[in-house]
């Protein structure tokens, strides 16, 4: 470490692997926090891979709302993350945000480097898609990750409870059939997001601003 810090240098090996899902809806922060714990494993002397798929912006890297952002490694369908990790001279660490969009068969292979390697795996991504129903990917997570995380930057429904259902709007209404994945963002595009609570979800009142 070349700077004054309160992190530790971590010795290599140190410990076994753990793998680790953190979820939450919509601008809850997810990416935000992906790239501090790699800001954060990197000052502390770790060799880590940052991978996604499907980002906002388009292109293969993690972007966050505030402002910050990286270079990734787009996760395709066919892309044996095993592999990839393999062939990189050591890695300690990896990243995974938009972990919702993989597939079932990659998610076992962020065990795999868990628990066949001792590599952490940090995954985060959405739990549900907008019919509020689970992601593949995200379920198997649920089902195989060693620490679950629901993130506690509160996100806001238009009536002030707290956001846990991310809505799709379409033409101003919200819609419940469609494609899984459709990417977009919560802003004013033609098809867009808004997190709404259980009930103003199940109802399907975006409120004023909707």
């Amino acid at each position: 470490m070349t700077e004054s810090s309160a992190l530790s240098a971590v010795p290599v090996g140190s410990r076994d692997g753990v793998l680790r899902f953190y979820f939450g809806p919509m601008d809850c922060g997810k990416s935000t926090l992906a790239l501090q714990m790699n800001y954060n494993h990197g000052r502390q002397g770790r060799r880590g891979l940052v991978l996604t798929k499907h980002d906002r912006s388009g292109g293969p890297q993690v972007t966050s709302r505030i402002g910050l952002g990286s270079e990734a490694i787009e996760v395709v369908d066919d892309l044996d993350l095993v592999a990839l990790v393999r062939g990189h001279q050591r890695v300690d660490y990896v990243i995974c945000d938009e972990a919702c969009f993989y597939t079932v068969d990659q998610i076992e292979q962020l065990a795999d480097l868990t628990d066949d390697f001792g590599i952490d795996v940090y995954a985060f991504g959405l739990a549900s898609d907008f019919r509020s129903q689970m992601f593949p990917a995200a379920q198997r997570l649920f089902e195989l990750a060693d620490e679950i995380n629901r993130l506690q930057v509160e996100i806001l429904c238009w009536c002030g409870r707290p956001g846990r259902l991310n809505a799709r709007v379409v033409g101003g209404k919200l819609v419940r059939s469609g494609e899984q994945v459709v990417i977009g963002d919560t802003g004013a595009d033609p098809i867009r997001y808004q997190v709404l609570c259980r009930r103003h979800y199940r109802a399907g009142d975006l409120g004023v601003s909707g």
